[in-house]
């Protein structure tokens, strides 16, 4: 076996766009170096020129030659006789160099200096790509859907290194077959059993960020600032940004002419519906802002507990909860306060506080209806049956006794 042997070896690893020629060519000279001390105790006397192109290297012995009777270390010297059989010219105190072949370490060195510098460069790898992705933290990137499982989707980035879309980082109604583009925003870099596990994410408020950024120059800009950002991945997202500049509506800017800019957004999000909103530090106007599209009356705050009173018109109550009560929860987390919603009385409206119900209806059950911000009969009556249901963790047959009650009172 001689240096043709490794030539496989090389071409494997001399394109490597992730790892950098300078480390590549220390890796291979230190491996070649430990093979040296192994065989001669030293390395010093030896020169190892590679060249990575062409996936071919050369190892020189240099010696000095000593007369015969003075020779006593072959690794630094050659005797004068030795060096006469090479060149009958060479003189005492000259430099023999000799080039060491492969097949002169042995099959088993040459197998174990494979092994080796396989192995050196695949760790080399996986540093780098983990250092990579691990500075990408938060940024977009696009692949090719390559295998799909029931937890998972592998995808292969542009360079074939593998990155990981779990289900749980999936729009509920994204789906993907084998081959197609997909993108997303890297969420995690682990290290498991010493392999790079690069995770990404389409559900989290960076990925809508990051699409903004790309849609929105202003923002890439920073003319635009994203203040927050909230959402229900494939439903609905609140997303509350600021201009630095008096002259640019940010809202308008975001949306673009027509919905232009939104609309790439929104179909890369599964068709979620996204609120836009101009942030401002009057919280009044902010909660109203949030509550979009519902008109609020009035709004009561309490500052120290972080919650707000809103009341509206009965017919705006519906539009403030939203389906499945997602207009207000995203409202609560994008002005950080816990927001209640309460029906505008007029005044000839009669009106019940559930607490005058208490010898029909059990205290627990009035708990419950409280909890979600209704203090009176009116207040339960201007919900929707559906609303009732999925805000409270009362049971069908329960919230159907009780409207049959409240709607007895009032039309007695």
């Amino acid at each position: 076996m001689d240096n043709v042997s490794l030539i496989d070896t090389f071409a494997e690893f001399k394109d490597l766009k992730s790892i950098d020629r300078a480390t590549m060519m220390s890796v291979l000279e230190d491996v070649f170096r430990n093979l040296l001390q192994k065989k001669y105790e030293s390395d010093e006397n030896f020169d190892i020129i590679i060249n990575i192109d062409k996936g071919d290297f050369e190892i020189w012995h240099y010696r000095t030659v000593v007369a015969d009777e003075e020779f006593t270390d072959p690794n630094k010297e050659i005797s004068l006789s030795e060096a006469k059989k090479v060149d009958k010219d060479y003189e005492i105190g000259e430099e023999v160099s000799d080039e060491v072949k492969l097949i002169d370490f042995g099959r088993r060195a040459i197998l174990n200096l494979r092994q080796n510098l396989a192995s050196r460069i695949l760790e080399l790898e996986k540093d780098s790509i983990y250092t990579k992705y691990k500075d990408k933290i938060g940024e977009i990137v696009t692949g090719e859907v390559y295998q799909i499982w029931k937890k998972e989707i592998l995808v292969l980035d542009d360079e074939g290194n593998e990155l990981i879309l779990p289900k749980t980082e999936q729009i509920p109604s994204d789906y993907f077959r084998k081959g197609d583009n997909v993108r997303a925003v890297v969420y995690k870099v682990e290290l498991r059993n010493n392999n790079p596990l690069i995770i990404l994410s389409r559900t989290q408020p960076a990925f809508l960020e990051r699409l903004f950024e790309l849609e929105v120059p202003e923002i890439f800009d920073g003319l635009i600032t994203i203040k927050k950002i909230v959402r229900v991945p494939g439903q609905r997202a609140k997303i509350a940004v600021e201009s630095y500049d008096e002259r640019i509506d940010p809202v308008g800017a975001c949306v673009g002419m027509k919905g232009s800019r939104i609309h790439g957004i929104v179909r890369e999000l599964r068709n979620e519906n996204i609120d836009v909103i101009n942030y401002t530090t009057n919280i009044n106007l902010y909660i109203q802002r949030a509550l979009n599209p519902a008109k609020i009356s009035s709004i009561k705050l309490n500052d120290e507990n972080k919650t707000a009173e809103v009341y509206l018109k009965p017919d705006e109550v519906s539009l403030a909860i939203g389906k499945g009560g997602l207009n207000i929860k995203l409202a609560s987390q994008l002005t950080g306060y816990e927001i209640d919603v309460y029906r505008e009385m007029e005044a000839d409206d009669e009106d019940v506080n559930l607490d005058e119900f208490s010898d029909e209806i059990e205290d627990w059950i009035i708990d419950e209806l409280k909890a979600i911000g209704c203090d009176t009969a009116k207040n339960v009556l201007a919900l929707s049956r559906e609303d009732l249901i999925k805000r409270t963790d009362l049971e069908e047959e329960t919230i159907d006794g009780v409207l049959k009650i409240f709607k007895s009172e009032f039309e007695s």
